[in-house]
């Protein structure tokens, strides 16, 4: 027998899963969140749900928000449960779960009048987003804000009709600054390097676009702290919905699966006041940068690293990655002779301990994350967790035939059949310049590092080009399994 998640039924339900431990329906609005996925979900919310349980900062609820009509399936399933998520964290001992209420509201996705209007209001003093490292208008090579994409030159022609999560936090800027209203923070959660920093990119640089006037005062008055967010949150499918019905007698139409591990550490700067979430654990420190470099490079390029030779090899899960011999010793070798020796110092962290328990999360054979998930987007990944890695190796003349090598891993899934034989879906934003590329690069390597808005200057580099070329052809010519053999025995 299940229970249907609701603000009613939260009473009724099991006793061994947790719920809130304040009234949801007393909370207020403080934070606007636009990308309400499994992610934020796994992450923010829970860490505010700490808050609020602890009976603080119950003035800062969540409040949904969406650019486009697609998350309106999201919104729909979150309306039907009063906006509640079970949040079930699994490792190999075992499940837990709660159910989680920190979000009070989740204004109709795409709805530009209702999102604008909610930004201006006063209650709002955070707006964070996770909305993808695809969807804050970097230039790949540049790591810079492109003002030329269309979606910006479009929100800069239309203002009063934004379509972009940029256009649309400016256009509540806007009417604040008109009312008198001090403005919101602007809180990046999402993957990326400097992530505070790329925002106000974004935010500035459309600004600049319709008013420079506009665009000084949002420099001078909007923070954009920057933050390193870690979690390992796989999408939601049937197998979970079951799980927890099974398990713990919950019928949730969009639970959140999860490791038991979090973490989130953020730069202390803030327009308009913040939650006390150093309470519940998460870090505020002066300098975020080596804690996301850190993360980036080592977890991410080690996500990166066991995807592409897991892919061609037609594992599924990431935890059968960790298990095929070949790729875990791919990765362990790749982390400890290029990646970590160029990773700068942390405070209070060994980074060899940090490597080991990362092998532990991606081994966790609970988490049900798939290879596919993490092969995902490779054109706008590959930019920010393994190219600056080539980029310092170089720089320091250093060898970089591990990362050749997963580059041209990359290349090889991207061309669009696994070893087998069998056919790899769409599986990046831009699948079609993808796969196309990576045909002529079959018989031509440099066509592939000659997307400079990908590779810029490494794809250049003479020992960069000549390991690139080799590994690929190797790829070519041998298969992935024969490759890495020969990768791992000191002869590729």
């Amino acid at each position: 027998m299940t229970t249907k998640l609701s603000a009613g039924a939260l009473a009724g339900l099991p006793a061994k899963v947790g719920r809130p431990q304040y009234d949801s329906a007393a909370l207020t609005p403080g934070i606007m969140h636009f990308g309400v996925g499994n992610f934020h979900r796994a992450h923010q919310a829970v860490y505010l749900d700490d808050l609020f349980n602890t009976g603080e900062g119950h003035d800062w609820a969540i409040v949904g928000a969406g650019v486009f009509a697609g998350e309106k399936a999201g919104h729909d399933r979150l309306a039907a449960q009063d906006w509640l998520t079970t949040v079930v964290e699994q490792d190999e001992d075992g499940r837990s779960a709660r159910v989680t209420g920190a979000m009070i509201d989740f204004v109709e996705p795409a709805d530009i009048a209702a999102i604008v209007a909610r930004l201006a209001d006063p209650a709002i003093r955070i707006v964070s987003l996770t909305i993808t490292e695809g969807g804050y208008f970097i230039d790949p090579a540049s790591g810079h804000f492109d003002p030329a994409h269309p979606d910006i030159v479009a929100d800069a022609s239309n203002p009063a009709a934004p379509k972009t999560v940029f256009g649309l936090i400016l256009a509540g800027l806007v009417r604040r600054r008109s009312r008198g209203i001090a403005p919101f923070t602007v809180m990046s959660c999402d993957n990326i390097p400097h992530n505070g920093r790329v925002t106000s990119e974004g935010v500035i640089g459309l600004a600049r676009l319709i008013d420079k006037d506009l665009a000084g005062w949002v420099e001078k008055n909007v923070a954009f702290p920057n933050a390193m967010v870690d979690r390992i949150t796989p999408a939601t499918s049937d197998r979970e919905r079951r799980i927890l019905a099974g398990e713990f007698g919950v019928d949730d139409a969009w639970p959140v699966f999860c490791e038991p591990f979090r973490q989130w550490v953020l730069e202390d700067r803030f327009t308009n006041g913040r939650p006390a979430l150093e309470k519940v654990g998460v870090q505020f420190v002066k300098d975020v940068s080596p804690y996301e470099t850190m993360k980036i490079r080592i977890l991410n390029g080690g996500h990166a690293t066991i995807a592409y030779p897991a892919g061609l090899m037609d594992v599924h899960f990431v935890h059968e990655a960790m298990q095929e011999p070949l790729v875990a010793a791919f990765l362990d070798k790749l982390e400890h002779e290029e990646i970590i020796p160029v990773v700068p110092p942390v405070p209070d962290t060994d980074l060899e301990d940090y490597y080991r328990l990362i092998v532990k999360r991606f081994a966790n054979p609970e988490i049900g994350d798939t290879v596919r998930r993490l092969c995902l987007d490779g054109s706008n990944r590959q930019p920010k967790f393994i190219i600056p890695t080539i980029a310092d190796r170089l720089k320091a003349g250093r060898g970089v035939a591990g990362l050749a090598l997963e580059s041209a891993l990359w290349c090889r899934y991207c061309f669009g059949t696994t070893d087998s034989g069998a056919v790899t879906e769409p599986n990046d934003p831009n699948w079609d310049r993808m796969q196309a590329t990576a045909k002529k690069a079959k018989d031509d390597p440099s066509a592939w590092l000659a997307m400079e808005d990908i590779y810029g200057d490494v794809g250049h580099a003479p020992a960069f080009v000549q390991a690139f070329s080799h590994a690929l052809k190797e790829l070519w010519a041998n298969g992935t399994r024969e490759t890495l053999t020969r990768y791992l025995g000191g002869r590729l």
